[in-house]
Protein backbone atom coordinates (compact mmCIF):
# COMPACT_ATOMS: atom_id res chain seq x y z
CA UNK A 1 0.00 0.00 0.00
CA UNK A 2 1.79 3.35 -1.26
CA UNK A 3 2.23 5.95 1.78
CA UNK A 4 -0.48 8.25 0.05
CA UNK A 5 -3.52 5.16 0.53
CA UNK A 6 -2.50 5.08 4.15
CA UNK A 7 -5.01 5.42 6.89
CA UNK A 8 -5.85 4.37 10.21
CA UNK A 9 -9.48 2.54 10.89
CA UNK A 10 -10.97 4.35 13.88
CA UNK A 11 -12.44 1.86 16.31
CA UNK A 12 -11.01 -1.18 14.49
CA UNK A 13 -10.96 -3.58 17.33
CA UNK A 14 -14.28 -2.23 18.42
CA UNK A 15 -16.15 -2.81 15.15
CA UNK A 16 -14.87 -6.29 14.72
CA UNK A 17 -15.84 -7.41 18.19
CA UNK A 18 -19.31 -5.49 17.82
CA UNK A 19 -20.08 -7.92 14.59
CA UNK A 20 -19.25 -11.01 16.41
CA UNK A 21 -18.00 -12.37 13.42
CA UNK A 22 -19.18 -16.19 12.57
CA UNK A 23 -16.07 -18.02 10.80
CA UNK A 24 -18.41 -19.29 7.91
CA UNK A 25 -20.45 -16.22 7.75
CA UNK A 26 -21.33 -13.48 4.57
CA UNK A 27 -20.29 -9.93 5.79
CA UNK A 28 -20.54 -6.55 4.28
CA UNK A 29 -18.36 -3.70 4.61
CA UNK A 30 -19.86 -0.60 3.38
CA UNK A 31 -17.43 1.69 3.13
CA UNK A 32 -14.12 -0.09 2.03
CA UNK A 33 -11.97 3.01 2.14
CA UNK A 34 -8.41 1.83 2.25
CA UNK A 35 -9.46 -1.81 3.64
CA UNK A 36 -8.12 -1.75 7.43
CA UNK A 37 -12.01 -3.09 8.41
CA UNK A 38 -11.93 -5.03 5.64
CA UNK A 39 -8.59 -6.30 6.34
CA UNK A 40 -9.37 -7.49 9.56
CA UNK A 41 -12.81 -8.81 8.89
CA UNK A 42 -11.12 -11.51 6.17
CA UNK A 43 -8.16 -12.00 9.49
CA UNK A 44 -11.73 -13.78 11.34
CA UNK A 45 -13.48 -15.54 8.29
CA UNK A 46 -12.51 -19.00 8.16
CA UNK A 47 -12.59 -20.36 4.70
CA UNK A 48 -16.24 -20.91 3.81
CA UNK A 49 -16.17 -16.91 4.88
CA UNK A 50 -16.99 -14.22 2.58
CA UNK A 51 -16.90 -10.66 2.74
CA UNK A 52 -18.24 -8.09 0.33
CA UNK A 53 -16.95 -4.27 0.24
CA UNK A 54 -18.17 -1.39 -1.49
CA UNK A 55 -17.17 2.09 -1.94
CA UNK A 56 -17.78 4.87 -3.78
CA UNK A 57 -14.29 6.04 -4.56
CA UNK A 58 -12.45 4.49 -7.65
CA UNK A 59 -9.02 5.05 -5.61
CA UNK A 60 -10.33 3.25 -3.11
CA UNK A 61 -11.48 0.20 -5.56
CA UNK A 62 -8.20 0.30 -6.72
CA UNK A 63 -7.01 0.07 -3.71
CA UNK A 64 -9.17 -3.24 -2.72
CA UNK A 65 -7.70 -4.86 -5.94
CA UNK A 66 -4.98 -5.34 -4.45
CA UNK A 67 -6.65 -7.90 -1.78
CA UNK A 68 -6.37 -11.19 -3.47
CA UNK A 69 -8.10 -13.40 -1.33
CA UNK A 70 -10.87 -15.66 -3.23
CA UNK A 71 -13.00 -15.43 0.06
CA UNK A 72 -13.45 -11.07 -1.29
CA UNK A 73 -15.30 -8.90 -3.44
CA UNK A 74 -15.41 -5.33 -4.00
CA UNK A 75 -18.34 -3.41 -6.03
CA UNK A 76 -17.77 0.16 -6.68
CA UNK A 77 -21.31 1.41 -5.63
CA UNK A 78 -22.76 3.70 -2.69
CA UNK A 79 -23.97 1.75 -0.01
CA UNK A 80 -27.62 2.51 -0.30
CA UNK A 81 -27.90 0.07 -3.26
CA UNK A 82 -26.64 -3.03 -0.84
CA UNK A 83 -29.75 -4.90 -1.25
CA UNK A 84 -29.68 -4.64 -5.23
CA UNK A 85 -25.82 -5.59 -5.55
CA UNK A 86 -26.11 -8.51 -3.18
CA UNK A 87 -29.06 -9.95 -5.28
CA UNK A 88 -26.93 -9.76 -8.13
CA UNK A 89 -24.50 -11.83 -6.85
CA UNK A 90 -26.50 -14.25 -5.53
CA UNK A 91 -26.87 -13.56 -1.49
CA UNK A 92 -30.07 -13.05 -0.39
CA UNK A 93 -28.88 -12.52 3.61
CA UNK A 94 -26.02 -11.38 5.64
CA UNK A 95 -24.89 -11.92 8.91
CA UNK A 96 -23.18 -8.60 9.49
CA UNK A 97 -22.57 -5.32 8.12
CA UNK A 98 -20.20 -2.29 8.74
CA UNK A 99 -20.58 1.22 7.93
CA UNK A 100 -17.98 3.30 8.53
CA UNK A 101 -19.39 7.05 7.27
CA UNK A 102 -17.96 10.37 6.67
CA UNK A 103 -13.96 10.81 4.60
CA UNK A 104 -11.30 8.85 4.51
CA UNK A 105 -7.93 10.30 5.51
CA UNK A 106 -6.26 9.77 1.98
CA UNK A 107 -9.56 12.04 0.55
CA UNK A 108 -8.90 14.85 2.76
CA UNK A 109 -5.01 14.90 2.39
CA UNK A 110 -4.67 14.49 -1.43
CA UNK A 111 -5.08 18.17 -2.54
CA UNK A 112 -7.33 17.00 -5.43
CA UNK A 113 -9.54 15.85 -4.62
CA UNK A 114 -10.84 19.04 -2.92
CA UNK A 115 -12.01 17.84 0.58
CA UNK A 116 -9.69 19.83 2.60
CA UNK A 117 -8.87 23.63 2.74
CA UNK A 118 -5.44 22.79 4.05
CA UNK A 119 -3.95 22.49 1.00
CA UNK A 120 -4.84 23.95 -2.41
CA UNK A 121 -6.87 22.22 -5.34
CA UNK A 122 -9.46 21.83 -7.49
CA UNK A 123 -13.01 22.18 -5.55
CA UNK A 124 -14.22 18.85 -6.38
CA UNK A 125 -15.49 17.14 -3.07
CA UNK A 126 -17.06 14.02 -5.27
CA UNK A 127 -16.29 10.72 -3.64
CA UNK A 128 -16.90 8.96 -6.84
CA UNK A 129 -14.68 10.79 -9.23
CA UNK A 130 -16.50 9.39 -12.53
CA UNK A 131 -19.82 10.72 -12.41
CA UNK A 132 -22.17 13.58 -10.59
CA UNK A 133 -21.84 17.36 -9.84
CA UNK A 134 -18.21 19.37 -8.42
CA UNK A 135 -18.67 21.66 -5.56
CA UNK A 136 -17.60 23.89 -7.96
CA UNK A 137 -20.00 23.71 -10.41
CA UNK A 138 -22.69 23.64 -7.61
CA UNK A 139 -21.60 26.56 -6.43
CA UNK A 140 -21.49 27.94 -9.52
CA UNK A 141 -25.62 27.41 -10.13
CA UNK A 142 -27.25 27.47 -6.73
CA UNK A 143 -28.82 30.50 -5.44
CA UNK A 144 -27.74 32.42 -2.49
CA UNK A 145 -30.95 30.70 -0.69
CA UNK A 146 -30.19 27.58 -1.59
CA UNK A 147 -26.24 28.27 -0.59
CA UNK A 148 -27.21 29.36 2.79
CA UNK A 149 -29.36 25.94 3.38
CA UNK A 150 -27.01 23.55 2.66
CA UNK A 151 -24.00 25.20 4.82
CA UNK A 152 -26.41 26.17 7.77
CA UNK A 153 -28.63 22.29 7.68
CA UNK A 154 -25.69 20.59 7.22
CA UNK A 155 -23.32 22.47 8.61
CA UNK A 156 -24.42 23.78 11.64
CA UNK A 157 -22.81 27.21 10.73
CA UNK A 158 -24.63 29.98 12.43
CA UNK A 159 -22.55 32.44 9.87
CA UNK A 160 -24.34 30.72 7.23
CA UNK A 161 -25.83 33.95 5.47
CA UNK A 162 -22.95 36.05 5.21
CA UNK A 163 -21.37 32.88 3.73
CA UNK A 164 -23.83 32.22 0.68
CA UNK A 165 -23.85 36.24 0.20
CA UNK A 166 -19.88 36.17 -0.12
CA UNK A 167 -20.22 33.53 -2.67
CA UNK A 168 -22.34 34.99 -4.93
CA UNK A 169 -20.62 38.25 -4.67
CA UNK A 170 -17.30 36.87 -5.90
CA UNK A 171 -18.42 34.38 -8.57
CA UNK A 172 -19.96 37.49 -10.16
CA UNK A 173 -16.48 38.17 -10.59
CA UNK A 174 -14.73 35.19 -10.86
CA UNK A 175 -15.45 31.28 -10.52
CA UNK A 176 -14.87 29.80 -7.22
CA UNK A 177 -12.82 26.74 -8.69
CA UNK A 178 -10.12 26.15 -5.98
CA UNK A 179 -10.49 25.01 -2.48
CA UNK A 180 -7.58 27.98 -0.66
CA UNK A 181 -10.28 30.37 -2.80
CA UNK A 182 -13.29 29.57 -0.89
CA UNK A 183 -11.39 28.91 2.55
CA UNK A 184 -10.10 32.55 1.96
CA UNK A 185 -14.02 33.64 1.20
CA UNK A 186 -15.19 32.15 4.25
CA UNK A 187 -12.68 33.56 6.37
CA UNK A 188 -13.74 37.01 5.24
CA UNK A 189 -17.29 36.25 6.09
CA UNK A 190 -16.87 35.28 9.66
CA UNK A 191 -16.43 37.23 12.53
CA UNK A 192 -15.73 34.88 14.81
CA UNK A 193 -14.93 31.53 15.73
CA UNK A 194 -13.35 28.80 17.92
CA UNK A 195 -9.66 29.24 18.69
CA UNK A 196 -8.76 25.56 16.91
CA UNK A 197 -10.93 25.37 14.35
CA UNK A 198 -10.15 27.12 10.73
CA UNK A 199 -13.54 29.30 9.66
CA UNK A 200 -13.80 26.91 6.75
CA UNK A 201 -14.67 23.85 8.59
CA UNK A 202 -18.16 23.91 8.92
CA UNK A 203 -18.90 24.87 5.19
CA UNK A 204 -16.47 22.38 3.72
CA UNK A 205 -18.14 19.68 5.79
CA UNK A 206 -22.01 21.13 4.43
CA UNK A 207 -20.74 20.90 1.24
CA UNK A 208 -19.19 17.89 1.16
CA UNK A 209 -22.09 16.13 2.70
CA UNK A 210 -24.64 18.11 0.27
CA UNK A 211 -22.52 16.96 -3.47
CA UNK A 212 -22.56 13.36 -2.16
CA UNK A 213 -26.14 13.01 -0.33
CA UNK A 214 -24.76 11.59 2.31
CA UNK A 215 -26.89 11.76 4.66
CA UNK A 216 -29.78 10.22 2.20
CA UNK A 217 -27.93 7.80 0.95
CA UNK A 218 -27.77 7.06 4.78
CA UNK A 219 -31.25 7.54 5.55
CA UNK A 220 -32.15 4.99 2.52
CA UNK A 221 -29.33 2.63 3.21
CA UNK A 222 -29.68 1.75 6.76
CA UNK A 223 -33.34 -0.25 6.28
CA UNK A 224 -31.92 -2.21 3.42
CA UNK A 225 -29.37 -3.01 5.59
CA UNK A 226 -31.41 -4.18 8.49
CA UNK A 227 -33.84 -5.70 5.57
CA UNK A 228 -31.03 -8.01 4.38
CA UNK A 229 -29.48 -8.96 7.74
CA UNK A 230 -29.99 -13.02 9.02
CA UNK A 231 -31.47 -13.31 12.41
CA UNK A 232 -28.59 -13.06 14.72
CA UNK A 233 -26.87 -10.62 12.02
CA UNK A 234 -25.56 -7.24 13.03
CA UNK A 235 -25.61 -3.95 11.87
CA UNK A 236 -22.31 -1.67 13.01
CA UNK A 237 -22.44 2.13 12.12
CA UNK A 238 -19.71 4.72 13.02
CA UNK A 239 -20.32 8.36 12.47
CA UNK A 240 -18.62 10.94 12.85
CA UNK A 241 -20.72 14.21 12.38
CA UNK A 242 -24.06 14.76 14.93
CA UNK A 243 -26.51 14.59 11.73
CA UNK A 244 -25.32 11.44 10.75
CA UNK A 245 -25.50 9.57 14.47
CA UNK A 246 -28.87 11.55 14.95
CA UNK A 247 -29.75 9.47 11.64
CA UNK A 248 -28.05 6.40 12.97
CA UNK A 249 -29.48 6.19 16.32
CA UNK A 250 -33.55 7.25 15.00
CA UNK A 251 -33.38 5.03 12.48
CA UNK A 252 -31.92 1.75 14.87
CA UNK A 253 -34.57 2.63 18.16
CA UNK A 254 -37.46 3.00 15.03
CA UNK A 255 -36.42 -0.81 14.19
CA UNK A 256 -36.30 -1.48 17.43
CA UNK A 257 -40.09 -1.28 18.29
CA UNK A 258 -42.60 -3.56 16.83
CA UNK A 259 -44.57 -2.23 13.93
CA UNK A 260 -48.05 -0.93 15.09
CA UNK A 261 -50.65 -3.16 13.63
CA UNK A 262 -54.15 -1.71 12.51
CA UNK A 263 -56.51 0.29 15.39
CA UNK A 264 -59.21 -2.09 16.44
CA UNK A 265 -57.81 -5.18 14.90
CA UNK A 266 -57.91 -7.44 17.54
CA UNK A 267 -54.80 -9.16 18.83
CA UNK A 268 -53.54 -11.56 21.29
CA UNK A 269 -49.82 -10.52 22.95
CA UNK A 270 -48.26 -13.38 21.34
CA UNK A 271 -49.84 -12.25 17.92
CA UNK A 272 -48.19 -8.91 18.03
CA UNK A 273 -45.75 -8.44 15.38
CA UNK A 274 -42.54 -8.65 16.79
CA UNK A 275 -39.43 -5.31 16.43
CA UNK A 276 -37.22 -5.94 13.62
CA UNK A 277 -33.96 -5.75 15.49
CA UNK A 278 -32.92 -5.93 19.76
CA UNK A 279 -32.65 -2.77 21.54
CA UNK A 280 -29.09 -0.94 20.36
CA UNK A 281 -26.48 -1.31 22.27
CA UNK A 282 -24.85 1.05 24.19
CA UNK A 283 -22.66 3.67 22.04
CA UNK A 284 -18.95 3.45 22.05
CA UNK A 285 -16.65 6.06 21.67
CA UNK A 286 -12.43 5.73 21.28
CA UNK A 287 -10.47 6.08 24.67
CA UNK A 288 -8.16 8.72 25.64
CA UNK A 289 -5.37 7.03 23.74
CA UNK A 290 -6.95 5.80 20.44
CA UNK A 291 -7.56 10.31 19.59
CA UNK A 292 -4.15 10.72 21.36
CA UNK A 293 -2.88 8.65 18.44
CA UNK A 294 -5.36 9.73 15.81
CA UNK A 295 -6.90 12.84 16.35
CA UNK A 296 -9.63 12.85 13.16
CA UNK A 297 -11.22 9.96 15.71
CA UNK A 298 -12.49 12.18 18.14
CA UNK A 299 -15.94 12.73 17.40
CA UNK A 300 -16.74 9.01 16.21
CA UNK A 301 -19.56 6.97 18.26
CA UNK A 302 -20.01 3.11 17.16
CA UNK A 303 -23.66 2.08 17.47
CA UNK A 304 -25.13 -1.54 16.71
CA UNK A 305 -28.40 -3.59 16.49
CA UNK A 306 -28.95 -7.40 16.37
CA UNK A 307 -31.70 -8.83 13.64
CA UNK A 308 -34.39 -10.66 15.27
CA UNK A 309 -35.40 -13.92 14.09
CA UNK A 310 -37.97 -13.56 11.46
Amino acid sequence: MSAGSRHAPVLLDAAVEALAVRQSGTYVDGTFGRGGHSRALLGRLGAGGRLVAFDQDPEAVECAREITDERFHIEHASFDTIDDRLRARGIASVDGILLDLGVSSPQLDVAERGFSFRNDGPLDMRMDTTQGETASAWLARASERDIRGVIRDYGEERYAQSIARAIVAARAQQPITRTRQLAALVASAVRTREPDKDPATRTFQALRIHVNQELARLEIALPKCIDVLSPGGRLVVISFHSLEDRIVKQAMRAAAQPAQPPRRLPLRAAEMPAPLVSRPAKAVRPDAAEVAANPRARSAVLRWVERLGR
